[in-house]
């Protein structure tokens, strides 16, 4: 198990350096609110019909499962990965040595799914908050998140749980352009989750979406 000093510094390295913060289209809006830079808490338009975004139409071969017993990552929640995505558990995540790294707003990384070995340059990042509503921690998770523009909100689902659903594009000042990301929430008895999507750029963002999806739409609380 590598070092959480290790994997996380080797993941601000790339961000410093751009290469996980390139993009290159605008971010395919979702029918909700939207909200500036830093979001508010509005209230939320529940969407009855949720639907994949039209990139992401193509199912992701299912692989392994994450957050159950015996799984890379121990989570409130499970959900399948798609095929050749490796997960690994963030050591030691809680020392405040690690924080700048660890800690976005309320939530702390807890796992990273790796996509390089599908093919692909970007991660899956799994993060823990205190119980209580899904909407107020991703709003909390996105208010830290300080170069974030066009952020929109969604209520959704994800399996059969109840969930919040952001987009939004990240400015890119080594790349010149910005480039999408996304994240949902799930609220549990044993605290919220924020899953996120980011990538080397947009179209890596919009070539993994098919992955988000597949865990988005198999999540179950544990």
């Amino acid at each position: 198990m590598e070092h959480p000093i290790r994997i996380m510094a080797t993941t601000a390295a790339l961000l410093v350096g751009g290469v996980l913060t390139a993009g290159c289209a605008a971010p395919e809006p979702l029918p909700e609110v939207t909200q500036g830079a830093r979001p508010t808490s509005a209230p939320a338009t529940v969407s009855t019909e949720p639907q994949a975004p039209k990139d992401a139409k193509a199912a992701a071969p299912s692989g392994a499962s994450l957050g159950g017993p015996g799984t890379a990552c121990a989570l409130p929640v499970s959900f399948a990965l798609a095929e050749k995505w490796k997960a690994e558990a963030v050591e030691d995540p809680e020392n405040p040595e690690f924080a700048a790294l660890t800690r976005q707003g309320p939530a702390t990384v807890r796992c990273e799914v790796d996509a390089k070995p599908a093919g692909h340059v970007g991660y899956l990042r799994v993060w823990t908050a205190e119980k209580g509503p899904a909407r107020a921690a991703l709003e909390g998770f996105m208010k830290a998140e300080e170069k974030a523009t066009a952020v929109t909100y969604r209520e959704t689902k994800a399996g059969a749980l109840p969930a919040t659903e952001v987009t939004y594009t990240v400015a890119n000042e080594a790349m010149g352009d910005p480039k999408d990301e996304r994240a949902f929430a799930v609220s549990t008895p044993k605290g919220t989750v924020i899953v996120h999507l980011g990538g080397l750029d947009t179209a890596e963002h919009r070539a993994m979406l098919p992955a988000y999806e597949l865990a988005k739409s198999t999540a179950k609380a544990l």
